[in-house]
């Protein structure tokens, strides 16, 4: 599917035709008011639209029907801002393999085994094939820990409760003790920070999840001016090539890679970095200890473990 590299309000205008919507439809389906799509639409390629809203028109168009689109691209033809779904000329994106693990239900992608591109420098690296999830832990699936396993729940849940309107975001607060044990319990592990980065890059090296070009608007950063998490679903256009979520931005992750004793690296970047620290190949890391409001974490299987539980 294609992405939209930075909108303007000729690709907002090209969006609403496609959808075949009012100014006033298509301002609510935002979540914006109409006042703003007539400005945008006016002021044409001149505008500079907010990474928020931004953010609200890439979820906008991955989660049109196949007719929108396709009516979206051509009326976006002549324009050039409009980002072929194959970042890699001449090259095949990796084939997004997908299993549900059995234990904790979450949807986890195959990264195949084979050399990647790490680092700031970019150094070769070989793994063997493993599945990662595709979404960090949410609070809903880690309530589904603690209910199971008497865990202490998170400090920012009320009376040991998650508030319904974050059970799809990141769980957050906690070490990476709490991580472990949540991945012993779904019979996972902490992905090392190279398969972390591996799931994010791609095979290439790319920059960023979604390629090599600078866009705060695919993740949720400091720039973004939410101020909290985010569903972990919200980033549509901000996905790696081996279709996983929330590799820049929203939380920080913790990884099983030990950088010195008693602390292990974090990958990732969260709602309260800049941009510019977000960068999959960047370094981080924290006591074993620390627990933050923007630190959660995701899990990895070795391919063939999980292959042997689903019985491939």
């Amino acid at each position: 599917m294609a992405t939209v590299e930075r909108w303007t309000g000729l690709e907002v205008r090209a969006l609403r035709a496609a959808r075949r919507e009012s100014i006033e439809a298509f301002a609510e389906f935002l979540g914006v008011s109409d006042r703003m799509v007539s400005k945008w639409e006016a002021r044409g390629e001149t505008i500079k639209i907010r990474p928020v809203n931004q953010a609200a028109l890439d979820t906008a168009l991955a989660t049109s029907t196949p007719e929108v689109h396709a009516r979206f691209v051509s009326l976006t033809s002549s324009l050039g801002s409009v980002l072929p779904a194959q970042r890699n000329e001449g090259s095949a994106l990796p084939t997004q393999r997908q299993a549900r693990h059995p234990r904790d239900g979450k949807k986890m992608a195959l990264v195949e085994d084979g050399v990647f591109l790490s680092g700031a420098d970019n150094t070769p690296v070989w793994l063997p094939a493993f599945y990662l999830d595709l979404y960090p832990v949410t609070n809903s699936d880690y309530a589904r820990f603690v209910t199971a396993t008497g865990h202490p729940a998170p400090q920012h849940w009320s009376k040991g409760k998650c508030p319904e309107a974050i059970l799809d975001h990141p769980v957050v607060f906690v070490t990476w003790h709490d991580a472990t044990a949540y991945a012993a319990w779904a019979e996972k592990i902490l992905p090392t920070s190279q398969q972390w980065e591996k799931a994010s890059r791609g095979t290439r090296g790319e920059t960023y999840p979604w390629g090599n070009q600078a866009t705060p608007a695919k993740c949720n950063t400091r720039e973004s001016g939410i101020g909290s998490t985010t569903p972990v679903t919200r980033y549509h256009s901000g996905v790696s090539s081996y279709g996983v979520y929330d590799m820049c931005g929203n939380t920080w992750e913790w990884t099983s890679t030990l950088s010195e004793a008693g602390r292990y690296e974090l990958k990732a970047g969260a709602w309260t970095s800049p941009f510019s620290r977000i960068t999959p190949s960047a370094f981080n890391d924290a006591s074993v200890d620390m627990l933050d409001d923007d630190t959660g974490f995701r899990c990895a299987v070795p391919a063939d473990a999980i292959e042997a539980l689903l019985g491939s």
